[in-house]
């Protein structure tokens, strides 16, 4: 076995490009996107549509489903929503130093401040929709999420990707997994 849940089938996808949402006007859930985030929707449309994706799986949050209907939409692939890529809710933070208390969460996975969810418990439920994502039957997929969400699924196929590569992401920011070699492996490909 190969990662956390080994070698896609023979039939499944090899390519899933997990994209950060584009530049929003907020973190709440119905936050849409700046004027500079719309065009960047387009360019990223552009960007991902040479890349065989034939499945679109997207947060529920405006922010990411803005990013995300520009490529369904030149594609004509449905845009489909999972809860499970909603940004991590990283909870009440004591002297609200919520940097720290993010890297903090990345350094102890099971760390679960009031009212948030733990690193942990966050990368298992992005994880999963990349699991179903890899043994579907489509070549390539794209899936739509938050940078912290994003970070910590990065993370699940490369420990070396922690809190400081979330504080390398741009938004919107595209990084490819592919099976190979009997692994995994974690590029960032925008640029």
């Amino acid at each position: 076995m190969s990662g956390a849940f080994g070698s896609p089938p023979r039939s499944a996808a090899t390519r899933v490009f997990l994209v950060r949402h584009c530049s929003a006007l907020g973190q709440e859930p119905d936050a849409g996107l700046t004027e500079a985030g719309l065009e960047q929707s387009l360019q990223l449309a552009q960007f991902l549509a040479q890349r065989g994706i034939e499945r679109i799986v997207s947060s529920p949050y405006r922010r990411a489903v803005d990013s995300a209907r520009p490529l369904a939409s030149l594609l004509k692939v449905p845009l489909e929503l999972d809860e499970r890529l909603a940004e991590r809710r990283l909870g009440e933070v004591s002297g609200g130093d919520w940097v720290a208390a993010l890297r903090r969460s990345f350094d102890e996975m099971h760390l679960s401040l009031p009212g948030g969810e733990s690193s942990s418990a966050a990368q298992a439920r992005g994880r999963a929709v990349v699991q179903e994502v890899l043994a579907g039957s489509w070549a390539s997929a794209a899936i739509f999420s938050h940078g912290n969400l994003l970070s910590l699924i990065a993370n699940s196929f490369d420990p070396g990707l922690g809190f400081d590569h979330w504080v390398s992401l741009s938004n919107p920011d595209v990084h490819e997994v592919r099976h190979a070699a009997g692994r995994f492996l974690v590029e960032r490909v925008w640029r």
